[in-house]
């Protein structure tokens, strides 16, 4: 009896090994556990110890001395207020553009999403040029007499937030409007509830799971950003800001304080992710989505105030990029620009920091070879041989979509800062963090192709006596390809614009762009700053622009 199960073990042994997809499955498991988890338990660990001793003295300082929680409290402040505004402005949009029947849409909604997809430190940058201290419109306004507050502040972040992250609530606020079944909103109608009282009881109450996910993009965007808070802070403190010091300061000791700051960002990050499911499943509400709702005719007089309120909304957000754009093509006399047409700005960038160019595109590139291979490969796991495990595998792909990037700096420096894995300081350790923070993207946009392919297409395939793995290759990697290339390239505009980690990980030797213009900003050299971020924002418009014509070829949503 024995022998015959040791004898089963064995051939199902034998049989998982030599499965391509549980091998798959298997190599993705240890790579999480290394480049992951193990990084994370160690941040952990760290926080509890101080001095060397185990302590729980640093969780006490921060919860008890001022300079530590008013981080906290400054974060929260910000944040909160930043989503609400978000919501305020992304709603409206996102129904207008949804229902009634204003022009170029299309346009207007490639420019949103522009919004989203630059950098947010570059719109702080932006508005120091037109709102700081010596801002243009700082002068304009002290010209005619009123004297306006600098950018500088809380209120300075929160307004660069909205701005720049209020387009999640519109892309996920459009999403559901226009897959609502009408018959619920009519039905609402017919009994005689008015406009607002319908939008109030059923438009929103059905869209509300949605919005709360989308509120929830803009809150983790703005509380883990480091870039903004740093440009307009001015001595406030947040809690990304005091981590990266409090890690920096601590260099070649115990980085205890660190670790702490880092484990109450995660933690923060993680109960707010649950909050908002618990929220959604409280309030979800189902619908059959047979009817979707019609697009209403404006008269003109409407439909002039609808185009307003959507240009001036649009016009804001597009601000930061015309701004760079425009001052890293004028001439500077000392750090104040002047009206004439210079080239000087770029020149500069091409002699002074041609490496940070070149490291930003190549580490980008070689990341997203990774992340391509991986979309491919662990999206067909997770959709075609569905299971408890690769759930548990999805789940695990996804975490780092609530790990701050200065947490996920930090933990891969106390990580692989000794043997046996030791690249601290080296240009692989900043593409490791680029797979890890951005290989969602990809990865969401992999497994929604996936599900639209047909299973009948491979078993068609397979009937005709081509193996399985060569159908793959053959057959369901191809028909994936514009879905995985879509997400790729998301991925890779992300990565070039990323600063929260690079910042903590990157070395003299392994600038990208984003820390060139980061320095440029803090030692006063507006040129070439704008000419880097000229350069990330066109960057970006090519890549947003590639996306469109694949994700619109083949009907898959950006």
């Amino acid at each position: 009896m024995a022998a015959t199960l040791q004898t089963q073990a064995l051939k199902r042994f034998k049989r998982i090994r030599w499965d391509f997809w549980n091998l798959i499955t298997l190599i993705a498991f240890l790579l999480i556990i290394i480049v992951l988890i193990y990084p994370l338990f160690n941040i952990f660990l760290n926080s509890f110890y101080y001095e060397g001793k185990f302590s729980l003295e640093t969780y006490k300082d921060f919860f008890t001395l001022k300079y530590y929680y008013s981080s906290l409290l400054n974060s929260l402040f910000v944040c909160t207020l930043a989503t609400i505004f978000a919501i305020c402005i992304g709603v409206p949009v996102a129904y207008i553009m949804t229902r009634f029947d204003v022009p170029f849409k299309k346009t207007i909604h490639i420019l949103i999403i522009l919004t989203l997809l630059s950098p947010p430190f570059i719109g702080a940058y932006s508005w120091i040029l037109m709102l700081g201290n010596n801002g243009y419109l700082t002068n304009f306004f002290h010209s005619i007499g009123l004297n306006t507050k600098s950018i500088y502040g809380l209120h300075g972040m929160i307004w660069v937030f909205t701005i720049q992250f209020y387009p999640h609530i519109y892309l996920y606020v459009s999403g559901a409007l226009k897959t609502i079944d009408s018959s619920l909103e009519e039905a609402a109608e017919s009994l005689g509830s008015s406009k607002w009282k319908k939008l109030k009881t059923v438009t929103l109450p059905l869209i509300f799971p949605t919005l709360s996910t989308g509120a929830l993009m803009v809150f983790m965007a703005s509380f883990a950003d480091f870039g903004t808070p740093m440009l307009l802070g001015q001595g406030i403190k947040v809690l990304p800001i005091l981590a990266y010091e409090q890690f920096i300061n601590e260099m070649g000791s115990n980085p205890a304080m660190a670790s702490t700051l880092s484990m109450i960002l995660l933690s923060i990050s993680t109960a707010i992710l649950f909050f908002q499911r618990y929220l959604v499943s409280r309030k979800s509400f189902t619908m059959s989505s047979m009817r979707p709702p019609k697009v209403i005719k404006l008269s003109p007089m409407k439909k002039v105030i609808a185009m307003t309120f959507v240009l001036i909304v649009v016009g804001i957000s597009i601000i930061p990029q015309a701004t760079v754009i425009t001052t890293s093509f004028l001439k500077k006399n000392g750090p104040v620009f002047t009206n004439q047409f210079s080239l000087d700005s770029y020149r500069e960038v091409l002699y002074r920091v041609p490496k940070a160019i070149l490291h930003t595109f190549t580490y980008s590139s070689i990341a997203i070879i990774f992340m391509l291979v991986a979309g491919l490969l662990l999206s067909y796991v997770i959709v075609r041989k569905s299971s408890k495990l690769s759930s548990i595998l999805d789940a695990f792909i996804m975490v780092p979509y609530v790990i701050p990037g200065t947490v996920l700096g930090i933990s891969l420096i106390i990580a692989f800062n000794k043997p046996p894995i030791e690249i601290t300081g080296t240009w692989i350790i900043l593409i490791l963090a680029y797979c890890i923070r951005k290989l969602p993207y990809t990865m969401r946009s992999s497994t929604a192709i996936l599900y639209q392919i047909d299973k009948s297409v491979e078993e068609a395939s397979i009937s005709l006596g081509v193996p399985p793995m060569k159908t793959f290759f053959k057959t369901t990697a191809i028909l994936m390809l514009p879905g995985v290339l879509s997400g790729a390239i998301l991925s890779w505009i992300t990565t070039i614009n990323e600063l929260s980690s690079t910042i903590v990980l990157y070395t003299g030797s392994t600038a990208t762009i984003t820390v060139a213009i980061y320095s440029e900003v803090f030692t006063a050299n507006f040129g070439t700053a704008a000419a880097l971020a000229t350069i990330l924002s066109l960057s970006t418009i090519v890549s947003l622009i590639i996306v469109n014509f694949l994700s619109g070829k083949k009907g898959i949503p950006i």
